[in-house]
């Protein structure tokens, strides 16, 4: 009789310029955290264990996706400085998502070190460190956890609004959005569904960060449900 299989732990993390929050899986459940200071960071007892999966997140508004047959590795940083202003030290990088036939560029240079000392403190089984991907590319790989044929996964925090939409399998809308407050972000998240002539009366929005009480009643109001992933 073969023995059952051992569920496989896990933990996401998500870093802002504010600071950070994070999910653990393990054993069929999932333990989230509030939004949570730098200061935190060592006395968090999550980061002192390892895990065998480590995501970590970092939410730049510094990224842009290109279809694959346009990519050129050699040409990032020019195709990603036509859509995003780049400071000439910023660096530059990508991430192929394969299954939307697509490339992911981005640029981590935002301010901030958080995500790097995670990187270097919360480590896999194997002792190794976890790269450090945009917020954007684990909103994208998120979008077949949504149930429902039109699919929103947002991410809000630090005055941007992540956004990715999918009817199906075909991807609509991966864009990021300046909004200074959650009213603003809740402006942005509406007009691209009615240009998309999606109807939120019908809709399930997904958030990937965490969701005060006033935001997720606020969204409540115009959605057919409001899920955090």
């Amino acid at each position: 009789m073969e023995s059952p299989r051992t569920p496989v732990s896990g933990i996401s993390i998500q870093v802002s310029l504010s600071g950070y929050s994070f999910k653990v899986r393990e054993g069929g459940e999932v333990r989230s955290s509030a939004w949570l200071s730098a200061d935190r960071l060592f006395t968090t007892p999550e980061f002192q264990r390892r895990y065998e999966t480590v995501d970590i997140s970092l939410l730049t508004p510094k990224c842009t996706l290109v279809p694959e047959s346009f990519f050129r590795p050699e040409a990032v940083r020019a195709m990603l400085s036509d859509v995003v202003s780049l400071e000439p030290s910023d660096a530059t990088g990508f991430v192929r998502i394969p299954e939307l036939g697509a490339v992911l560029l981005f640029s981590n240079s935002i301010g901030e070190s958080l995500s790097r000392v995670l990187s270097q403190t919360v480590l896999t089984a194997s002792g190794a460190q976890a790269p450090v991907l945009p917020e954007m590319y684990y909103i994208l790989k998120a979008l077949p956890a949504c149930e429902d044929y039109n699919k929103v996964v947002a991410s809000y925090r630090d005055g941007w609004l992540h956004l990715a939409v999918a009817q199906g399998r075909s991807l609509q809308l991966a864009n990021v959005y300046a909004a200074p407050d959650f009213t603003t972000a809740e402006y942005f998240l509406f007009l691209a569904l009615k240009r998309l002539q999606l109807n939120p009366e019908v809709t399930t929005v997904c958030f990937r960060t965490p969701l005060t009480s006033e935001a997720e009643l606020s969204l409540y109001r115009y959605f057919k449900a409001v899920v955090e992933l």
